[in-house]
């Protein structure tokens, strides 16, 4: 399966944020959308939440050794899992390279720990930048975003 996934927060002071995700089968053919929101929220944690609804969802329905790419915009989740900053992270007790805490270390866990029971494959797709399905899941993450109760 073909994950698109994206996450989007405010910037007008409210902090309300928007994750979404947008499921293809391997004959890229829509299969699902889901989307959450939350209040209080940042721009990496509605990203990081979004791959794992996503990791989520392969648990969930992937057939046994099925191929799973996963497209994000995030440059902070795709250069954390392919140039494996987690490894040191844990190494070093959740410090990053600059002895600080790790940012959204409890999300990273949940991630972590879905991502490590599935084969799949991390990618990196230009945010606005035309590709129909990451746009797809912009404006679920948009719209999770604009409508918090």
């Amino acid at each position: 399966m073909i994950f698109y996934t994206d996450g989007a927060c405010s910037t007008n002071g409210t902090w309300n944020g928007g994750a979404a995700m947008v499921v293809l089968n391997n004959d890229n053919e829509q299969v699902c959308t889901e989307y959450t929101n939350s209040k209080n929220t940042t721009n990496n944690q509605m990203e990081l939440t979004a791959v794992i609804m996503a990791l989520q969802y392969i648990i969930n329905n992937s057939k046994e050794k099925e191929k799973n790419i996963i497209y994000t915009d995030s440059a902070y989740i795709y250069n954390c899992i392919n140039q494996k900053w987690y490894i040191k992270w844990r190494q070093n007790g959740w410090l990053t390279s600059k002895r600080t805490p790790v940012e959204n270390r409890g999300l990273w866990e949940q991630l972590l720990t879905f991502y490590e029971k599935c084969d799949i494959i991390i990618e990196k797709v230009k945010g606005h930048g035309g590709n129909e399905y990451n746009e797809k899941a912009d404006a679920l993450a948009v719209y999770a975003r604009d409508h918090i109760e």
